[in-house]
């Protein structure tokens, strides 16, 4: 064991020789200012340990909203989006209000003639299946047809012939309070009870109640999809159902906060919706100036979704190739690092950063893919619309914009929209590790101050060991000195008296060297 003090010592020629060894158990001694070190100590570093599991959280996710891509990510993005671009010029269709209806009609009269058969109808036209189904489902609401605007408004303005979960609602609260609710012609919410006479459409237990807000609800939307079976008959396409767009619009107008008036004193907004639902907005006139309504109903919507699903294809295709470009590069760059050359070896590839989800590259690659089809769907719908009108006149923007990729459009704003978000939440989570990391510095240099304190206790009570050590040394030396002078006296009268020794005892001497010699 090393020696904490090596110290040497001479008094009158005697040299004394002290050496100062640490003890084995420090905590037998230990006082309670050590004590308090060591729990201090003991308590930082948990909570430096929790500080470094934020401090990893943090880098992480920073890691994830940070925009890692290079020249041929981007190089492969552009590509995509020029393909993408390729085939939304060659096989998108124009976007068309008039087809959109027709196949809209064409889709919503086969429905209906199918859900009639299901339920009992023996036919297979269109006429017999709605009149099958409005008598098999009566919907009580039709009782306050006319206190809604009749065959023309009640399904716009009587909300629960809307075929939303809020027509759903208004449905069960007409079988519960006996009262139908909507608008009226100023677009002002209308509360109509119904007649007593009416109440056998109304369930007469909680089960009826369900059965007639919910089934006969669901049968009935069915039946006015197509219109009336009177107005089938005379061959005209009928009213119909307002779409959940112009259900929602419908709904919203309602409330309070629109309170803009026109001059005969009617809601602006719901005139609006009105003339878009009865088709007066959309509608286009001849060249006799006759009105041609073009109607934005159920019917229409639908046929506008099928019409914005044929625009979505470029645009799933674009989305497939930038994710499948990102994954095997990633994949091919993580076998590369990790040196895979069998099966066995894929256990080591880091399969996170391979998927082409929640990471800032993969977006930004996206924004530029989208960005890139989008740049030549418009350069293309505006080349067009300007052969077509010959140049910017009137008719340019209406032509440019049946030209235009919606759900292209859209999904460029998306994609331009989170690579903003993620770049303003790195910001955010950066300054938080900031924060993190100054916690960090200051409880490091806590630590460091406590182990200061510990070494100058202990350089204390080194301090006192070392003078007690001193102490020690003077006294022993003091004694072995004076032990060594009386040792020297001695000797010194062992001479003196020899001489008498030999003159009262002779040969005792003789007999001590013998002694001194041989033993």
């Amino acid at each position: 064991m090393n020696a904490l003090v090596d110290l040497k010592s001479t008094c009158e020629d005697f040299a004394v020789e002290f050496e100062v060894l640490p003890s084995v158990d420090f905590t037998k001694n230990m006082d309670e200012r050590q004590k308090r070190i060591i729990e201090g100590m003991a308590s930082i570093d948990e909570q430096l340990a929790e500080n470094q599991k934020v401090l990893d959280q943090f880098n992480a996710e920073i890691d994830k909203l940070t925009n890692n891509g290079d020249g041929i990510d981007y190089m492969a993005a552009v590509s995509s989006g020029v393909l993408a671009g390729i085939i939304d010029m060659l096989f998108v269709e124009d976007f068309s209000i008039e087809k959109a209806n027709e196949w809209g009609n064409e889709k919503t009269d086969n429905f209906v003639v199918k859900i009639a058969q299901k339920q009992g109808y023996q036919g297979d036209d269109l006429a017999g299946a709605v009149k099958f189904l409005e008598d098999k489902f009566p919907l009580a609401a039709d009782k306050a047809t006319n206190d809604f605007g009749g065959g023309l408004q009640h399904h716009l303005r009587d909300f629960s012939h809307h075929p939303t979960p809020v027509g759903l609602f208004f449905s069960l609260m007409t079988q519960f309070t006996g009262k139908v609710y909507g608008t009226d012609v100023a677009g002002v919410f209308k509360i109509v009870t119904l007649k007593e006479s009416d109440f056998v459409l109304l369930g007469k237990n909680f089960p009826e109640k369900i059965t007639f807000g919910v089934v006969n609800w669901f049968f009935h939307i069915v039946s006015d999809i197509a219109g009336s079976s009177s107005s089938i008959l005379n061959g005209k396409v009928g009213t119909g159902l307002p779409g959940p767009l112009v259900s929602l619009l419908k709904e919203i107008s309602a409330l309070p906060i629109f309170k803009n008036m026109n001059e005969k004193g009617y809601k602006e907004f719901s005139v609006w919706i009105s003339k878009l639902f009865n088709g007066t907005l959309l509608g286009k006139r001849d060249e006799n100036g006759k009105l041609n309504p073009i109607k934005f109903d159920l019917r229409t919507e639908l046929g506008v979704a099928q019409q914005l699903g044929k625009q979505a294809i470029p645009v799933i295709i674009n989305e497939c190739i930038v994710r499948g470009f990102y994954f095997i590069r990633r994949f091919f760059m993580e076998m590369s690092s990790n040196h895979v050359k069998k099966i066995e070896d894929l256990k080591n590839i880091n399969w996170e950063s391979t998927l082409p989800v929640k990471n800032r590259t993969i977006i930004r690659m996206l924004t530029i893919a989208t960005g890139t089809m989008t740049a030549i769907d418009l350069a293309d719908a505006a080349i067009e619309s300007m052969v077509k009108s010959g140049g910017v006149g009137p008719a340019f923007a209406s032509n440019m914009l049946v030209k235009v990729n919606f759900i292209g459009v859209g999904r460029f704003a998306i994609a331009v929209g989170s690579d903003v978000k993620m770049g303003v939440k790195r910001s955010r989570l950066r300054n938080q590790r900031i924060v993190a990391m100054n916690e960090h510095i200051f409880l490091m240099n806590g630590k460091t101050f406590y182990k200061q304190a510990e070494m100058w206790i202990t350089a204390e009570d080194a301090g006192e060991i070392i003078n007690e050590a001193y102490e020690m040394m003077e006294t022993t030396g003091k004694i072995y000195a004076k032990a060594y002078s009386d040792m020297k006296y001695d000797l010194k009268q062992i001479g003196v008296y020899s001489k008498k020794i030999e003159q009262n005892n002779a040969g005792l001497l003789d007999e001590i060297n013998d002694i001194f010699r041989w033993g």
